[in-house]
């Protein structure tokens, strides 16, 4: 039983051979696909871990990455912020610069009036000197002088307002210095000296003639009583005088009357000074030939200083003092159209 039961049957081993053949082939299709997905499974997995590393860093170097990000974020936000708090100091020293500034322009806006002010007043000052030696004086230099120190004040300013008054201080200066020149200062020192001078003038009533040095030949010593006897001859010929005159007899003048003769001649001399100065023509002509009149009459006319006066007489009655002289009222209205202006502002 045992030997039947192990021994097949003859016609069953070709059967299971015949099956055999048959599941060779997908057997090893089967190892082959298996080592296939077993591979493929190892070479995704691998590179799973390659992309997971992968990620990996890349996270790591994106998280490096923000802290480096926030780090200068912050930096920055700091710097700007730094930035802001000196912005906002620099706003405000602008302002208070803004501030100073505008306090120095109204400051030398204000220094500027002032001085255009004082300039003003010089000018004014300046002007009415002017007018007051043309009228009282008549001092023509001194008026051309005070105006031209008037518009030199107002060149310095260079100010378009003070145009017109600048023409009319021109056209004043111009009718000035076209005027003929009277020294009258010069004449009245001129005058001033010929009073000074009328006490020392020798009169004729008085005169004496000049004595001359005798050419004597030296004596011996004489005696006492010779000496005496000489004196008194001497004495003798003072008392007799004899003087010859080549022209009409001189006005005789009484003991003391020649104090009142050169005082009356200061007065002659004192009111043509007053007539110069109020340009009186015909007062100043008139003093001065009766002045020359007495001192041809009554002062010794061979004297020097007497010859000498009598030549400045004649060279001041020559000369012409009525000059007739303009006023400033042009400048004076220009300067006072000039104040209106600058009030009205």
């Amino acid at each position: 039983m045992t030997t039947q039961n192990d021994t097949p049957p003859p016609s069953a081993a070709p059967a299971a051979g015949r099956r055999s053949s048959r599941q060779g082939p997908w057997l090893a299709v089967a190892v082959a696909a298996l080592a296939l997905a077993g591979w493929q499974w190892f070479e995704t997995r691998q590179k799973l871990n390659d992309l997971q590393q992968e990620v990996s860093r890349q996270l790591s170097d994106f998280d490096t990455g923000n802290k480096e990000e926030r780090g200068a974020q912050k930096q920055t936000r700091e710097q700007i912020e730094a930035l802001q708090a000196k912005l906002g100091a620099f706003e405000d020293r602008f302002s208070e610069f803004q501030a100073q500034t505008e306090a120095l322009k109204a400051l030398n806006q204000d220094i500027a009036r002032g001085r255009e002010e004082a300039t003003l007043l010089e000018v004014e000052q300046a002007v009415t000197l002017a007018g007051q030696q043309l009228q009282l004086a008549g001092n023509v230099p001194v008026a051309v002088l005070a105006l031209q120190t008037a518009d030199a004040r107002l060149a310095r300013l260079d100010r378009p307002a003070n145009l017109p008054l600048r023409k009319a201080l021109a056209r004043d200066l111009e009718r000035l210095n076209a005027l003929p020149f009277v020294d009258m200062p010069g004449i009245s020192l001129r005058l001033e000296q010929l009073i000074l001078g009328v006490d020392k003038l020798p009169l004729t009533a008085y005169g004496r003639p000049v004595d001359k040095a005798e050419s004597q030949k030296p004596v011996a010593r004489s005696s006492w009583w010779q000496s005496a006897v000489g004196d008194v001859w001497q004495e003798l010929k003072g008392l007799v005088r004899i003087q010859r005159f080549d022209r009409e007899d001189p006005a005789l003048l009484a003991p003391g009357q020649g104090y009142f003769l050169r005082e009356n001649l200061k007065l002659r001399l004192l009111n043509a000074r007053l007539a110069l100065f109020s340009r009186d023509q015909w007062t100043y002509r008139n003093e001065l030939k009766v002045a020359q009149e007495w001192l041809g009459k009554h002062f010794d006319t061979n004297d020097k200083a007497v010859v000498g006066a009598q030549s400045t007489l004649r060279q001041m009655t020559a000369s012409e003092i009525n000059v007739e002289l303009p006023n400033l009222n042009e400048t004076q209205a220009a300067l006072r159209n000039l104040r209106q202006t600058k009030e009205k502002r």
